[in-house]
């Protein structure tokens, strides 16, 4: 599809968690053309990989489909296309569910569901390993093979092109599993302008519009530090919206009579959100230069970006791996004044010592002290010597399930054979945890892109 107009990519979810309302909001408060919904982090994978290894009908983002369940009705009334990753490692599932709302809601036959799957190589781990793909961790440099057996999650993210594909086919929805976030908001502009795979400058425009607005009200004045008190009506933050034109340029902006403030000030702090290095913004389909980037001030709640590069992509594809690497407690006790550090200081140290007589070994003990110095640590400098109270919070993380179980019989002691003054213990013994360690690693895209498989199912 060709399109010589500006279109509409509003942003509904920044993360697994966000505001339930703002997608419903972001439909209903003003003019759309597509809605994107970004619901996976790293750790995310393994999460919805466990819910599935326990019941084969979970592994996805359930919030998502009561959600399409009230808003299909108006996306179908007004063609909004949704753009989702919540298929997280149940894409097929989460599809079906999603056909089942719609057709609920009374849309048989008006709404139509695409799905791309493929990113999903954790039973391909043994076998790619076998041919030669180490996956190296891009931190440390050692092999995959270390750590196979803890594995829990594997998936390779994706562009934008399978995305394309599922519009190019006429979904109203689609779902995919670990496609890269920005994908979620240029796929549409791809797919609507008809950029071709090396027309660089126009997807690395994209992949900027898309780093804007994945992370939902963060780039529309929520959890800013440009003069935060001033931001106004924070309750009813208006989540923001990428108006973007066939020559790559766009306009960042948000529904008007929402709260939240678009500003050039605001929007670059999300431009520099998980950053590396600028010129080097490595996705799927292009590498976007972040220094080339031009932000102007186009009027009330409105920046206008433009100037952006791109140069090809690379001839790899990046993979989120996941795996067991533990466990961890962590043990929390209120202190109040007077000296209510020293109290916790002390308290620190004989929790340390009593581990120590045990004869217990951790790989990591780590205390911090709320209230003081749990935020800067120490830059914190001294305690300041008139605090009415502070937590101690102790966390320990071992491979060995049974040391870290002790260690959590080890706090509520302290409250009778400690320093005085303790409270906020109603929340009981800490609790053992596993420990999800992330594995960055790269693979050969032809690999990955072969074996790609975009359905569309109508409801």
């Amino acid at each position: 599809m060709k399109n010589s107009s500006a279109i509409r990519i509003a942003s509904g979810q920044g993360f697994w968690g966000d505001r339930l309302d703002a997608p419903i909001e972001q439909v209903r408060r003003g003019p759309i053309d597509y809605l994107m919904l970004d619901y996976l982090a790293e750790v995310t994978m393994s999460i919805l990989q466990k819910q599935r290894s326990r019941n084969p009908a979970e592994g996805y983002a359930r919030d998502f489909v009561p959600l399409m369940g009230e808003i299909l009705p108006d996306c179908a009334n007004q063609n909004i296309r949704v753009i989702a990753n919540a298929g997280g490692v149940n894409i097929e599932a989460c599809r079906d569910a999603v056909l089942l709302a719609a057709r609920k809601a009374g849309l048989a036959g008006r709404v139509r569901v695409g799905v791309v799957i493929g990113d999903d190589i954790l039973p391909r781990l043994a076998e790619l390993i076998e041919r030669g793909h180490e996956l190296r961790n891009m931190d440390t440099g050692r092999p995959l093979a270390d750590v196979l057996e803890r594995v829990q999650s594997a998936n390779a993210y994706l562009g934008a092109r399978p995305i394309v594909a599922a519009l190019e086919k006429g979904a109203s929805v689609v779902i995919t599993g670990r496609s890269t976030d920005t994908a979620l908001t240029y796929a549409p502009m791809v797919y609507a302008f008809g950029w071709a795979p090396d027309a660089y400058d126009q997807l690395a425009a994209g992949v900027v519009a898309g780093h804007i607005n994945e992370c939902g009200a963060q780039a529309s004045g929520g959890n800013s530090l440009v003069d935060w008190q001033s931001v106004p009506d924070l309750a009813d933050v208006g989540y923001p919206i990428i108006e973007a034109s066939p020559a790559g340029s766009f306009v960042v902006t948000k529904h008007d009579g929402t709260g939240g403030r678009v500003t050039p000030a605001i929007v670059s702090e999300q431009v520099l959100y998980e950053l590396g290095d600028p010129r080097d913004y490595i996705t799927p389909d292009v590498i976007a230069d972040f220094t080339t980037i031009r932000l102007e001030d186009a009027g009330h709640d409105r920046v206008h970006v433009s100037g952006v590069k791109g140069r090809p992509p690379t001839d790899k594809l990046k993979v989120s791996i996941s795996y067991q690497a533990g466990y961890k407690a962590i043990g929390t006790l209120v202190y109040g004044w007077p000296d209510p550090i020293a109290k916790a200081q002390a308290a620190d140290r004989i929790v340390r010592e009593r581990l120590e007589r045990l004869g217990l070994r951790f790989d990591e003990v780590r205390t911090e002290f709320v209230g003081w110095n749990a935020t800067h640590g120490p830059l914190a400098g001294p305690p300041p010597a008139d605090l009415p109270e502070v937590e101690l919070r102790i966390a320990v993380r071992s491979e060995n399930r049974a040391a870290v179980d002790r260690f959590t019989r080890e706090i509520a002691p302290l409250i009778l054979s400690g320093p005085p003054t303790v409270t906020g213990f109603a929340g009981g013994r800490p609790k053992v945890e596993e420990i999800v360690a992330y594995w960055p690693a790269l693979i050969d895209r032809r690999e990955i892109e072969p074996n790609l498989r975009v359905e569309v199912t109508e409801a």
